[in-house]
């Protein structure tokens, strides 16, 4: 009988590439990763790992094993969940995470909530840009991600995932409080022709947002400082080094050197969770969905749940003479 422990292991290797690659997204070492794939190819009697340079490459072998490996833990996962659903309690590991002004910004609290809510069910989080996220919530490195999109640059998230919007954040223009358009009420991006900006590196989701989003107004962006955490573009705001686009969410109170001016049209990001369709039934899941709704900051545009898991309950019951 194959072991589960092993088919993991090569299914790890498969998808991210490599035996330490593996190790990391499971959170073990390459030499666990590499005895547990050697006990795999004495139960099945195949070569399943080749040497490839400083690497290893997958046989054939191992890549119909791995496949079959992906299927049989995505049953699993449906199975634990639909018995978590059955036992209706909020119980067991969840792991999560965040792009990184949703880690400061929402989760500190929603986190709070649900751990005194669910004493029972261990939490963890983990900071990641948005594209990373979806890829690990994607191989099943994380249970839930909150992840951003710009409503003029949606972000693809694959099938198999399961996605509930939970907030519009707004982003205003910050400008240094001598600024002659700090004054205004709101203000045409186009006003802000010839004005330096203070940007996250490129390469970055907000940097590449922030261009597209200028060049589309007809601005052709000069920039006079990198910095990718907000709290360093608010200071370099409040220094008269140029203005930032920054959203409300995680922003903090602005020093009295920075005005944020409302802009029109609006810049708006949709924040969701996401989370693998297998695992839609889980308690925990739907839990950790209602702490993020209860706790939306002030200030911010709320939306209505959509997409949703199913209610939690029994598995749905096929009868005998019905074939999906």
């Amino acid at each position: 009988m194959l072991d589960l422990h092993r088919l993991r292991a090569l299914h790890a290797v498969a998808v991210h590439g490599s035996v330490g690659a593996a190790a990391e997204a499971l959170l073990v070492t390459p030499s666990a990763i590499s005895q547990q794939i050697s006990k795999l190819e004495r139960e099945t009697g195949a070569r399943l790992i080749e040497r490839s340079g400083r690497g290893v490459r997958l046989t054939d072998a191992a890549g119909l094993l791995a496949e079959h490996a992906g299927r049989i833990l995505a049953l699993v996962e449906t199975a634990e969940a639909d018995f978590e659903a059955l036992r209706g309690a909020v119980v067991g590991r969840l792991s999560m995470a965040a792009f990184p002004t949703a880690a400061r910004g929402l989760l500190p609290a929603a986190l709070v909530d649900l751990t005194a809510r669910h004493p029972e069910l261990a939490v963890t989080l983990s900071e990641r840009e948005p594209d990373r996220l979806v890829r690990e919530v994607a191989r099943g490195e994380s249970d839930l991600g909150v992840v951003q999109e710009w409503m003029n640059r949606p972000i693809a998230v694959p099938d198999g995932l399961s996605r509930a919007v939970l907030l519009d954040d707004v982003a205003d223009a910050l400008l240094p409080a001598g600024h002659p358009l700090a004054g205004r009420r709101e203000l045409d991006l186009a006003e802000l022709a010839g004005q330096p900006w203070i940007s996250s590196a490129p390469g970055t989701v907000c940097h590449d947002w922030l261009v597209f989003t200028l060049r589309t107004a007809g601005l052709e962006p000069e920039f006079s400082c990198q910095a990718d955490e907000y709290q360093t573009q608010v200071a370099l705001v409040a220094a008269g080094l140029g203005a930032a686009i920054v959203p409300r969410l995680g922003r903090g109170v602005l020093p009295p050197e920075v005005r944020a001016v409302p802009v029109l049209p609006r810049p708006t990001r949709r924040i969701f969770a996401i989370w693998r369709t297998d695992a839609a039934r889980r308690p925990a899941i739907r839990a950790a969905l209602e702490a993020l709704r209860r706790l939306n900051p002030p200030g911010l545009l709320r939306v209505s749940p959509q997409d949703d898991p199913p209610p939690v309950g029994p598995p749905r019951r096929v009868p005998a003479d019905r074939h999906q």
